[in-house]
């Protein structure tokens, strides 16, 4: 047990300090596990959770000591929810909460400590509804009293046990704080006779979180991940970061994305003369201490992994790893991907492999359906937290064979959907535009209309500048019959033509 936490900093003036690291907490809880291991116990609780990142040190110990010791025991988790705002300590809901730690495919989720009964009860009923696994419950008796005792009876308690359980809730139940072994006789006389709650089948989608839950569903049409916290692509971001070292108004831009509509932030700390993981660090860690910001889930993106696990290790919430890809073969491919589903995270997958970045449509999704295959059948990666990225690459640029670069990415997109289930697709979308970089206007509605092709052929999600999205049917008449002509490349001049009404459209701007 510890009293630090992995996502709060003890010091009030320094919001971004942590007295205790996950890999700490990790190499504690890999200890601990052995001597109860050794101890013959029979399964493994993790429970009283306030820090989900605590949890996630806990449960990353757990898999990795399995998997080296070759052996496997059921998992219990039990959270904690602190007040009637229906969060833990360090601010998460319930099933933000689920979100983050049903990686592990626990034997129960459950709930206990800091509530009575009477208050825990819509908690339960509300983690008893998305979750697949039992539902365990250890309320207290009753809240303390001002001598820090508990006046809750045991009869009272077994009434209102006796209600969850026929209301559906409960699989696995006990007590807490103030419950005496009267209590648990009573509690168990009470439900004995109550057939147990039937695990739901929910249905399958990606299941993100940062301080709430993000599910990625039939009732979300589009998911925008904002872009402009990274350092290679936010001139502004990297100014904060490298030249001035101001961490701190940096989240002023994490939270105008955030405020701008952006439903995930991307964060990129991939310069050359940046100490990029321990920026990553200092930065998520800030991020954290923001509930404006932090409420969703963050993407990591780096090109390094060593970057990519410093994030990891600072997400209390679910998120998403940007990106892993087979360019240095299957075995290091594995391996990441064996950690990021420890690491309870979702992935971009690149469409690259040994042989380079994959361009047209047949190679894209060749490599595409080696890399699903490998993940869903030797890594066993749930499919639903697979995000292909297809690759968005520059059209426009004068060169012959860059013309069919948008209608192959499209192509691909359908293929993916269709073939390769509970897949999402993703794409870095200012790529695209790249040919007109300082031609805001046709930049603009370039990434507008290659959205909407993209959306129509099965697009999930992209990363965007949440705040300059425009709308498709405002974009000009003349300038999207350009643009349209180089998307879907209708004639061998559409670039030269595009890029002459560019310079009439530049002009415009200017003036």
């Amino acid at each position: 047990p510890t009293n630090r936490t992995c996502s709060i900093s003890p010091d009030v003036n320094n919001p971004g300090y942590r007295n205790i690291s996950f890999k700490e907490l990790a190499d504690s809880y890999r200890e601990a596990l052995k001597g109860l291991i050794d101890g013959k116990t029979d399964i493994i609780l993790v429970e009283t959770i306030f820090d989900t990142l605590n949890a996630k040190a806990a449960l990353f110990a757990i898999e990795d000591f399995f998997e080296k010791n070759q052996i496997s025991l059921p998992i219990m988790i039990s959270g904690t929810i602190t007040d009637a705002s229906g969060r833990t300590l360090t601010g998460q809901t319930t099933e933000a909460f689920w979100n983050s730690v049903k990686h592990v495919k626990p034997l129960s989720i459950g709930l206990n400590c800091a509530l009575g009964p009477e208050d825990l009860r819509q908690y339960i009923e509300e983690l008893s509804s998305f979750s697949e696994c039992y539902i365990s419950a250890h309320p207290n008796a009753g809240l303390p009293n001002e001598f820090g005792g508990y006046d809750l009876d045991a009869d009272k308690m077994a009434k209102h046990i006796e209600e969850w359980a026929n209301s559906g809730f409960l699989n696995i139940v006990g007590g807490c704080c103030g419950t005496t072994p009267e209590h648990i006789n009573e509690i168990a006389k009470i439900v004995r006779p109550i057939t147990p709650r039937k695990c739901p089948n929910i249905p399958i989608c990606q299941r993100l979180s940062g301080l709430e839950a993000f599910n990625i569903n039939d009732n979300v049409n589009f998911v925008n991940i904002g872009e402009r916290t990274n350092v290679a692509g936010s001139p502004k971001f990297l100014k904060l970061i490298k030249t001035e070292q101001n961490l701190e108004a940096a989240l002023d831009i994490a939270r105008q994305q955030v405020e701008n509509g952006a439903q995930i932030i991307d964060v990129c700390m991939d310069e050359g003369m940046l100490e990029s993981e321990q920026l990553m660090s200092d930065f998520l860690k800030l991020i954290s201490s923001e509930p404006d910001i932090c409420r969703v889930p963050i993407m990591i993106d780096s090109s390094k992994w060593s970057v990519i696990e410093a994030g990891l290790q600072c997400l209390q919430g679910k998120g998403i790893v940007n990106s892993i890809s087979l360019k240095e073969g299957e075995d290091i491919f594995i391996e990441h991907a064996k950690l990021i589903k420890r690491y309870g995270a979702a992935t971009v997958v690149m469409a690259f492999d040994e042989k380079g970045q994959a361009d047209t449509t047949e190679r894209r999704f060749e490599v595409c359906k080696r890399s699903y295959d490998i993940l869903v059948n030797t890594v066993e990666f749930p499919p639903e937290d697979i995000i292909f990225d297809p690759n968005i690459l520059t059209i426009a640029t004068g060169m012959k064979e860059h013309n069919n670069y948008a209608v192959s990415f499209f192509e691909t997109t359908k293929l993916i959907k269709e073939n390769l289930p509970f897949a999402l697709v993703s794409g870095g979308l200012s790529n695209v535009s790249f040919s007109f970089r300082g031609n805001n206007t046709v930049r603009e509605a370039m990434h507008t209309a290659f959205l909407f092709h993209a959306i129509k052929s099965g697009m999930d999600m992209a990363i965007v500048n949440a705040g300059q999205l425009g709308i498709y049917d405002e974009i000009p008449k003349k300038l999207l019959k350009y643009i349209e002509d180089v998307l879907l490349n209708h004639n061998d001049d559409s670039t030269e033509q595009l890029v002459n009404f560019a310079e009439t459209v530049s002009t415009k701007t200017k003036k």
